[in-house]
Formats: C-alpha cells, structure tokens, sequence
C-alpha cells in the first residue's frame, strides 16, 4: 500500500505502508493484531490503508513486537511515488 501527504496541491512523500504483507506473511489478521496490540480495528485499519495521519511510537512499538519485525520491515519511502499535483 503506498499514499501520498499532500499539502497546497503537491505531494511531499511517498510513504509505503506494508502492514498487509507483513500480516499474511505472519499468517496473523488484522482484528486478531488489534487485539493483541489493543488498538481499535478501525485505526488498524485506517493504518493499513494508508489513511493514518500519524502513527504513535508505543504504537509502532507493538506492532513490531507483535509481528517480530522492526519499524522499516512497515514503512519505506519511494520518491518515485511523489509527484506534482498539476
């Protein structure tokens, strides 16, 4: 999943959310990590999508334990993503 901040009509970053790969490869589902993490499965959710405006330390913390990943297995940045909004 890859979404675009926007800001005055351009894009600022590209940011790839791989939340969804890391769960099948983990063979786990989404409302099973929102319960072990106690999060809502609608901010799960907004986070796997590509919604989420920002995302807590102590979130990203438990998800990563859960998932025995580390904070870049979830994000990653593509320049190529961005581009102008014109």
């Amino acid at each position: 999943m890859t979404w675009t901040v926007w800001s005055d009509g351009h894009a600022l970053m590209a940011i790839v959310i791989t939340l969804d790969r890391m769960l099948q490869e983990r063979g786990m589902t989404l409302s099973e990590l929102a319960g072990r993490i106690d999060i809502t499965l609608a901010n799960l959710s907004i986070l796997k999508t590509g919604k989420a405006r920002a995302i807590r330390f102590s979130t990203l913390d438990a998800i990563c334990r859960e998932l025995q990943c580390t904070p870049g297995d979830l994000l990653g940045h593509d320049p190529a993503q961005a581009q102008d909004a014109d």
